[in-house]
């Protein structure tokens, strides 16, 4: 595991201590979930990026189609 040393204006840590605390966490766990979370996007975005470079277009805007016409039943 690293050690990572970050520096924040004051009032952002102690928002953070704040947010941590009603949550029952320790700012080092808050940060570390954060960091999965923001990490998991990115890691989504990156695969996606990947995939439109492969992608048929009409294939994707057909999906997208249904999709909607999907979402769209479901609210009748």
């Amino acid at each position: 595991m690293s050690t990572l040393t970050i520096r924040l204006p004051d009032d952002t840590a102690e928002r953070l201590k704040s947010l941590a605390r009603s949550r029952g966490l320790s700012v080092n766990k808050l940060v570390e979930e954060m960091s999965a979370q923001a990490l998991a996007a990115w890691d989504t975005e990156n695969r996606f990026r990947a995939l439109a470079v492969q992608g048929d277009v009409r294939q994707a805007l057909a999906i997208l189609d249904r999709l909607d016409d999907h979402a769209d039943n479901g609210r009748h």
